[in-house]
Parts: structure tokens; C-alpha cells; sequence
């Protein structure tokens, strides 16, 4: 097993991984904010094994490789259209806050600095135990 392979460094890649795949939808949602009938999208919260690192949860059919078709009803693996109030609903049918967009955007980038930060501590803790500083 190589030291890459640890369960807590699994848990911080598939993290960054989600926060990353959470920006492009939130870039996508900003992006469309003026489209008639756009619906925001948001991925699903993650949850982790805190023994394997492996996500948990039943994502039903998964997309492997980007030439497959999404599942019915579903734009991916894992995202999920958000469900707007009401109010928030412009006239054009477009539901897109803005505000909210931006608090999500700025709480994910802080959530993806912090598992690359604790992964880069991580390795170099390892290195110190193993005598490689």
C-alpha cells in the first residue's frame, strides 16, 4: 500500500474533488442567471467512510467516463436541482440568487483551501515520520 493510499488522504482528495466538481456548478448557475426557466443546481452534500474514505450513499447509476448519458432526471452524478422559494423565482422563470451563489462559492473555496491544506500537512507529517524531511 503506498502512503498515498491512507484512508484520511482519500478523504481529503475526494474532498477537494467535490468542492471543485460544487464550484463548476455554482460557475454554471452565475453563468445562467439571465436564462428564462434556468433552475440552480447544487451537488449533494458529501459524506464520508471514515474507515475506507470512500463516499457513502446510494448515487443509484454513476456516469464512469464523460461520454456517458446522465441517468433520467438527473444532469449528474450526485447534483440535484435546488428547489426555490417562491419569491425568489423571477417572472422570465429563472431562479437563480446571485447573493446565494456567492456565499456557496466563498464557503466551498474555503472548504476546498482547507482539506488541500490538511492533505499538504498531512504528506509532510508522513515524510517526517519516515526520516524524509
Amino acid at each position: 500500500m503506498a502512503i498515498t493510499d491512507l484512508p484520511v488522504l482519500a478523504m481529503l482528495r475526494t474532498r477537494m474533488q467535490w468542492s471543485q466538481a460544487r464550484q463548476g456548478l455554482i460557475a454554471e448557475n452565475v453563468a445562467n442567471a439571465d436564462m428564462p426557466g434556468f433552475r440552480p443546481r447544487d451537488l449533494a452534500e458529501l459524506r464520508l467512510d471514515r474507515a475506507t474514505g470512500a463516499p457513502v450513499g446510494g448515487t443509484g447509476l454513476a456516469m464512469t467516463a464523460p461520454g456517458h448519458m446522465a441517468p433520467a432526471g438527473q444532469a449528474g452524478p450526485g447534483t440535484e436541482a435546488r428547489r426555490a422559494k417562491g419569491f425568489e423565482i423571477r417572472p422570465s422563470g429563472n431562479g437563480v440568487n446571485l447573493e446565494d451563489e456567492m456565499m456557496k462559492a466563498g464557503d466551498t473555496q474555503a472548504d476546498y483551501q482547507l482539506a488541500a491544506s490538511l492533505y499538504q500537512h498531512s504528506l509532510t507529517t508522513l515524510r517526517i515520520a519516515i526520516g524524509k524531511s
